[in-house]
């Protein structure tokens, strides 16, 4: 999907255009963030994260000086954002993997189901993505010849278990991922890592499946959810590096090695080798839940870490998601490492000795803004809705973004009339104007800020008793959304123009109609966004939003 967009600093008046009945007509998205954190980048460094908000599990590969980045999307469709980069600093989003229906159906999933943990190659003149759809049909592989796609549709693993990844060493291919060990369970999250060929060039799995890793490092201690396993080779070793702890605060990345592909595997003396647990958690600007790191080499022989972490804005709450962080990997006795015990990740670091790359014209760090006019074709690569569409939710026309109703939020048969940008920092400004004229009691435009299915706000136009009110809707993990404020609207002859001011976990939400600007709520807790009180594992999406009664 390709769409024109401006990137500016916010401002803008409102337009005084005809209402179309039924329909809303949204004339432009724009987004403002700052970080909380106050961090100085040197000249010759680089600035964590490397992709902000809701970019968790990456992983990467290297094809000549160009590198590759996928995350995980959940439910949310289009899905597998693909990034490239010359720098490793960098991203510019080029595709999404999953952007046709026929290739993965969402339908009535979770929003924290389906795309989980997806791993990128390249061998022989094509990229691979091998993956997991929770609540799908499990393990599958995806390849394209251009990593920007199109992506082919899925060719669907005989394993269970999460977190594939693959292997290539020769001409011959391997998967990893996790999988329940080969005895009984001895506690909960024992789980294993497994290993087996896959026959690229027929699309199947092919010999027998070896049992790698059972449990984790030590297995008398328990270890929790061994997952996100990648197996490279260094010299004379296979490396195994793999997620140990589960993704919350106790997450880590580990590491062993074996010369035998097959094993046996001998864990690292000093694992964990990046996390972020044991640190003071009343230090200012924490980085916690470090892990499910991918490795990569550089052209010029460095070593580079791709992983996952969180900066919770208070009390292990960030209602942005798990981000993507960039460390350098070094080398000591034949083990790597990233980052020492009780080392907190930095914010600023020295770039990698790569050639120089422009910055991006919409960066994925830092403070920085945009505005969307809505005057291409289509959204742009960065827009997502939720679950698989059999219909188009929206059209673009007159460069105005059209919405005229589906699913309810938080009905997860149906897929809403709602695309949105993840929320990247948690101090952001996001506004939009729109000319809506609800017909019927429930009828609703406006802007919608989307954790899960049943931890999500509305702030926009609605129909109450008959009459057009601009009102504030809540639903804070109960059964039932909750009217938290309204005002009535006087006119719907021209634009409204909506604007949500996020501040951690409080919110303002302002309005304005032709020269008249209004608040609606001031200091209100967005705090159920979260992800500690959601659950789950994505972040806030935001944007616009129809339903019709």
């Amino acid at each position: 999907m390709t769409g024109k967009a401006i990137f500016a600093t916010i401002g803008f008046a409102a337009m005084t255009l005809p209402v179309v009945a039924g329909a809303a007509r949204f004339e432009q998205f724009t987004y403002e963030g700052r970080n909380a954190e106050q961090i100085t980048v040197a000249s010759g460094q680089y600035q964590n994260p490397i992709l902000a908000g809701y970019y968790p599990d990456p992983a990467i590969t290297r094809v000549g000086d160009t590198y590759y980045l996928v995350n995980s999307s959940f439910s949310h469709f289009p899905g597998i954002p693909v990034s490239a980069s010359k720098d490793l600093v960098n991203w510019r989003q080029i595709g999404n993997a999953i952007d046709r229906t026929s290739q993965i159906d969402l339908a009535r999933k979770a929003v924290s189901e389906g795309v989980f943990a997806p791993d990128i190659s390249y061998h022989d003149g094509v990229f691979y993505i091998v993956n997991t759809c929770v609540a799908c049909k499990g393990n599958f592989v995806i390849t394209a010849k251009d990593p920007a796609g199109p992506w082919s549709d899925p060719i669907w693993l005989p394993f269970e278990g999460i977190d594939p990844s693959m292997f290539w060493e020769g001409d011959k291919a391997y998967i990893v991922n996790n999988r329940a060990p080969n005895e009984p369970p001895r506690y909960s999250g024992h789980r294993a890592i497994w290993v087996q060929e896959y026959n690229w060039r027929a699309g199947k799995m092919v010999g027998e499946s070896t049992q790698i890793v059972n449990g984790g490092v030590d297995i008398t201690q328990k270890p929790s959810w061994i997952e996100g396993p990648h197996i490279f080779k260094n010299g004379d070793y296979y490396y195994l590096i793999a997620a140990e702890g589960g993704t919350g605060d106790n997450h880590s990345e580990v590491v062993f090695r074996s010369q035998s592909l097959l094993g046996p595997y001998v864990p690292y003396e000093h694992n964990p080798i990046l996390s972020q647990r044991g640190l003071d958690p009343r230090r200012a600007n924490p980085i916690t839940s470090a892990g499910h790191a991918d490795f990569v080499q550089a052209q010029n022989g460095e070593w580079w870490a791709v992983f996952l972490a969180t900066r919770p804005y208070k009390d292990g709450m960030y209602n942005i998601g798990r981000e993507t962080f960039l460390l350098p990997v070094s080398w000591k006795d034949g083990w790597p490492q990233v980052l020492a015990a009780g080392e907190p990740i930095p914010y600023a670091a020295v770039k990698p000795n790569l050639p120089a790359q422009a910055k991006e014209a919409l960066p994925t760090t830092g403070n920085f803004s945009y505005v969307d006019t809505f005057d291409g074709k289509t959204l742009g690569l960065q827009w997502v809705g939720v679950r698989t569409p059999k219909e188009p939710v929206y059209k673009i026309e007159n460069g105005d973004l059209v919405l005229e109703g589906g699913a309810a939020l938080g009905d997860k048969f149906g897929v809403p009339a709602f695309v949105a940008r993840r929320q990247q920092h948690h101090n952001a400004t996001i506004s939009t104007t729109l000319r809506y004229s609800p017909d019927h009691d429930g009828d609703r435009a406006g802007l919608a800020a989307l954790q899960s299915d049943a931890s999500y706000l509305f702030f926009g136009i609605a129909n109450i008793a008959g009459k057009p009110v601009v009102a504030l809707y809540t639903r804070a993990g109960t059964p039932e959304e909750v009217l938290a404020a309204s005002a009535p609207l006087d006119t719907l002859s021209g634009s409204v123009t909506l604007t949500l001011k996020a501040e951690g976990g409080k919110a303002r939400f302002d309005y304005a109609t032709g020269s008249d600007r209004h608040t609606l709520g001031a200091d209100v807790d967005i705090a159920f966004l979260s992800t500690r009180s959601a659950g789950g594992f994505t972040g806030t999406v935001i944007g616009p939003y129809t339903f019709k009664k």
